[in-house]
């Protein structure tokens, strides 16, 4: 049914959740997880410490990928997280977004967090939002 489902992840508690979902369907439907990190272009962290952190995001889901035998691929990119998410589905060619209401940001949204608002609105392929719980 869904062949590659793009997980974006900050590594949130709220994505943690969104992990999980994206694990047991992938293993249901025999699905490829595309783990993406996305290091927000607009940060003024050094960039080392991102790429970093992204890097030790997805190999976390990568490594229970192994362990639940689900293949998982790595994206790590540069760029806005709500205004490119289209273009990273297109390249990933995922069939299905799973991604978490809300994420790592520092002021939350009354309703839904931007990124995934982003993704309902600008993705052709459907989109699982995980409510954070």
């Amino acid at each position: 049914m869904f062949e590659r489902i793009m997980f974006p992840t900050d590594g949130s508690e709220y994505a943690a959740r969104s992990e999980d979902i994206v694990m047991e369907m992938a293993k249901k439907f025999g699905s490829t997880v595309v783990a993406v990190n996305i290091i927000d272009d607009k940060l003024i962290y050094p960039f080392e410490v991102l790429e970093d952190e992204g890097k030790s995001i997805l190999s976390h889901v990568s490594e229970r990928g192994q362990n639940e035998d689900v293949k998982v691929e790595e994206v790590l990119i540069v760029g806005s997280p709500t205004h490119d998410m289209e273009k990273i589905v297109k390249k990933t060619e995922a069939d299905l977004v799973v991604i978490a209401t809300h994420g790592k940001t520092g002021l939350e949204k009354l309703i839904l967090g931007s990124v995934a608002e982003s993704a309902l609105k600008t993705v052709k392929v459907p989109v699982l939002l995980v409510k954070k719980t």
